[in-house]
């Protein structure tokens, strides 16, 4: 936990000064006290990872209002989503305005729509005003969020992070409270993939129920409208207005069936973790007892025609081959039908695209039209197959996404061992059509969200489902875990390192005067662990207390000369403070030990431009 300089908590990853521009050079002779305030406005800017919020925090690309439909007077019955309002994707279209599907050039070549997509009127007629469009990776494409022209949208569960895409301002809007839900279109998990990084609900839909008409198809045998929410009512209630109605009679007895593969696929920090999620999903009321089923051998052995596009493996190896073959072929039917949609505007236009977008817009225009028969059969098949596992009343409960997003204006790229992951989780319901609900965990490793799929057509039965069981849900979450730190500090863990785990929980809280408490109180049992100096440090430094934050980290330093971190936090208490050669002595420390520290070599530049 004790590992970065600044960001993201007293031990995340450190990307701190990593914006020169947001760094406050400030005269001698302004006055003290309008330095200090002006370098804590800087400072909170510059730990969010931007140089100034955006409007809106970046989630909109259009602003409008388009009020709701007239409500009846009584006795008529309120409409459902009175007083709500929502944001709808870049792609769908609103009468009056050119929709821009991600991308500038799209926007310049296409004229203003003539009619609103059908599913923001049916939205608008229950009452939900709809405040504008918002952000999306260009051409519906892309998952981490980021768009090359109109900007990455904050992602208020975790400002240093990407959001997710492809429908990024959609959930970015939701979370910021800036919407009450959001609608978007998922083809590949651009909702659900978004609102597991920024710790929403949201309902993929069965393929079909929800018209997609008015909405720009990227591949439209797999697109869907799928819709954010923060609330579990809301989501119901959103549901209640976009789905058919559901048969009569209510489905009481549900099974459960826990996919084994996908959990043991998951690559997280702490296993505690899954045990937790498990341990909930398990203790719910009014369930069979769940079963555990290794699903990509059970798509193996009941979809005959993805064989041909499963690698060699051995007897154990048949459930993973699947699970990528079947990634494979929802990625293969995805460029096919957005070469039929989309090939001749790309060629003709040429448009600036991100370089994350363009490599894939270029797999989809490039692609040759062999066994395309094949992929629609494997479609049909799949969701046959789950159709015959889950019946009415099955739930297939698995991971939404593979880990961790990437850090904001970051240069890297996600692993391609990343999405293929992310990829199996997300293909069972995108390529077999069912409905999915993605929710996400309370009180564990942040990013980390559950996905209950159930047959296709049984929407308002998952719905109805995850209505009654979320608050459930998320209280076994907390007792498993508060059981598990039990279980820990029963096999002698020392009482300080419990101390300094609950401040490094509070500092992801930001709660800043709780984690000092907590480090303070592991200090009194252990004043020996430089880590402990060091992260107290980091909440002294959220709150602007930056002489204790020094002292701490010269007493770091005291038991650990070769703490870089310590040098780091000092290095930045001493130079928002104008003691400009003192700090510089001290990145300069620190890239004496890692001399590639990015924080420190843009520091010790920054610092030098100062002193010229």
């Amino acid at each position: 936990m004790a590992s970065s300089a600044q960001s993201g908590g007293a031990g995340g990853g450190g990307t701190i000064a990593s914006n020169p521009r947001v760094w406050i050079i400030a005269g001698i002779t302004v006055a003290g006290v309008i330095v200090l305030a002006e370098v804590a406005r800087r400072r909170r800017r510059w730990l969010r990872g931007i140089s100034g919020a955006p409007p809106d925090a970046g989630c909109f690309c259009d602003r409008f209002e388009l009020p709701p439909a007239p409500q009846a007077p009584p006795p008529a019955a309120r409409h459902v989503l009175s007083g709500l309002t929502f944001a709808a994707s870049d792609n769908f279209e609103i009468e009056g305005y050119v929709a821009g599907f991600g991308n500038p050039d799209w926007k310049r070549t296409h004229e203003a729509a003539r009619h609103t997509a059908v599913v923001v009127t049916m939205l608008r007629k229950q009452g939900a005003t709809c405040v504008g469009r918002t952000v999306m990776d260009e051409l519906g494409f892309g998952v981490t969020g980021e768009n090359l022209h109109c900007g990455t949208p904050i992602n208020s569960a975790s400002p240093s992070l990407t959001p997710g895409g492809s429908c990024s301002g959609s959930a970015a809007a939701v979370a910021a409270q800036l919407v009450d839900f959001a609608i978007g279109t998922d083809t590949i998990g651009d909702v659900r993939i978004p609102a597991s990084f920024c710790g929403l609900l949201c309902c993929r839909p069965s393929y079909g129920v929800v018209s997609t008409l008015g909405a720009i198809a990227n591949s439209e045998s797999l697109d869907t409208i799928g819709w954010f929410a923060r609330d579990p009512c809301v989501l119901h209630r959103v549901g209640e207005v976009l789905l058919p109605s559901a048969a009569a009679g209510l489905k009481q007895t549900r099974q459960i069936f826990f996919a084994d593969d996908c959990f043991q696929l998951l690559k997280i920090s702490n296993q505690k973790t899954m045990r937790a999620i498990k341990n909930a999903v398990e203790t719910l009321p009014g369930y069979q007892p769940p079963k555990h089923i290794n699903i990509g051998q059970y798509i193996y052995s009941n979809v005959p025609s993805l064989k041909e596009f499963c690698e060699p493996a051995t007897k154990l190896q048949e459930g993973m081959s699947a699970l990528k073959a079947l990634s494979t072929v929802m990625l293969l039917l995805q460029r096919y039908e957005f070469k039929a949609n989309h090939e001749e505007w790309v060629n003709t236009v040429k448009p600036k695209l991100g370089l994350d977008i363009s490599t894939r817009v270029l797999q989809a225009v490039n692609f040759a039209n062999d066994n395309i028969k094949s992929l629609y059969a494997i479609r049909n098949e799949l969701r046959t197959a789950l159709k015959n596992l889950l019946k009415d009343t099955g739930i297939l409960v698995l991971p939404t996404t593979a880990g961790y997003p990437l850090k904001r204006n970051s240069k890297e790229r996600l692993s391609s061992g990343f999405e293929d992951r992310m990829y199996k989780f997300v293909g069972i319901a995108a390529l077999s059509g069912c409905c999915e609900v993605t929710i996400p965990m309370a009180n564990l490793d942040h990013h980390v969200s559950l996905s209950f799929v159930a047959a296709h057509g049984s929407d308002k039965f998952l719905l109805r489902t995850i209505l009654d069981t979320y608050t459930v849900i998320q209280d076994q979450v907390v007792l498993s875990t508060k059981l598990i730190t039990a279980t820990v500090a029963n096999v002698d863990v020392d009482s300080s390192e419990l101390l300094k785990e609950k401040g490094n929980s509070a500092f992801k809280r930001k709660q800043w005067s709780k984690a000092i408490e907590y480090y303070s109180e592991a200090i009194s049992l252990s004043n020996t662990n430089a880590t402990y100096y060091c992260n107290r440090a980091a909440a002294y430094l959220e709150l602007g207390l930056f002489k204790q934050a020094e002292a701490d980290c010269d007493s770091a330093l005291l038991l650990d000369r070769k703490n870089v971190k310590a040098y780091l936090r000092r290095g930045f208490a001493k130079e928002v403070t104008l003691n400009y050669k003192e700090a510089l002595q001290d990145f300069r420390h620190a890239l004496a030990l890692e001399p590639q520290n990015k924080t420190a070599l843009a520091a010790e530049k920054r610092l030098q431009k100062l002193l010229k």
